[in-house]
């Protein structure tokens, strides 16, 4: 079995976070020092994980405020 990267590891994780709805549509994701700290890996990993979920259309970031889970459209 391959071993999973980090960041897919991280990106994982916080996908199914999202889900599963502990991290809400519209909330704030813990900062980057925090996630770092939680995952136990270096800032490079976490801000390559964020990138995958921003390109997933999952996060997005706001300079300077944080990442925030991107609210769902209440359509699809």
């Amino acid at each position: 079995m391959p071993r999973i990267s980090d960041r897919q590891r991280i990106a994982q994780d916080i996908r199914d976070k999202i889900t599963s709805g502990e991290y809400a549509p519209g909330g704030k994701l813990p900062s980057l020092r925090e996630l770092i700290a939680h995952y136990g890996v270096s800032a490079e990993p976490v801000r390559s994980a964020l990138l995958i979920l921003q390109a997933e259309g999952l996060v997005e970031g706001h300079q300077g405020k944080g990442i925030y889970v991107t609210p769902r459209d209440p359509a699809s």
